[in-house]
């Protein structure tokens, strides 16, 4: 059992870490300081997630991830391109679609019933940050020029 949740923890991990440099690189991006701010408090609170999920993998007796994941480092490569025009529209566009991204693992995990109830109730705890912010870009995302 362990070591199923400490594969479910790790690709979360990976996912979560996605998304903070996500977050990171979408606030370097934005032209727009409300965006910028709200892009960074979400990075960190992103890598705070990642964290609470490495020690449980540590608890667990397993290694965990430390990196995201090669797919989205590319998959940022070819945003970046989109985003050359420094566009917020562009830019709020990519974060809705990692927050979709990010929100569907956390959901995918939640229904998986061959993880542990302790570590099920910290996947859980996790998702309610996770579907705060995926909130939070939606809203921001109805309002795109707010705050300049």
């Amino acid at each position: 059992m362990h070591n199923h949740d400490i594969r479910v923890l790790n690709d979360l991990i990976e996912t979560t870490i996605d998304s903070a440099d996500g977050y990171a690189e979408a606030a370097r991006e934005t032209q727009n300081i409300r965006f910028g701010i709200t892009f960074q408090e979400r990075a960190t609170e992103r890598r705070l997630v990642a964290s609470r999920l490495q020690q449980r993998v540590e608890a667990l007796g397993g290694m965990p991830e430390e990196e995201g994941s090669a797919l989205a480092s590319a998959h940022r490569l070819f945003a970046n391109l989109r985003k050359s025009l420094h566009d917020d529209r562009a830019v709020m566009d990519e974060v809705d679609r990692g927050e979709d991204h990010v929100a569907h693992q956390f959901e995918d995990a939640l229904e998986d019933e061959d993880v542990s109830p302790p570590t099920h109730a910290l996947i859980a705890d996790a998702y309610r940050s996770v579907r705060s912010g995926h909130e939070q870009m939606s809203g921001l995302k109805r309002y795109p020029q707010g705050g300049r």
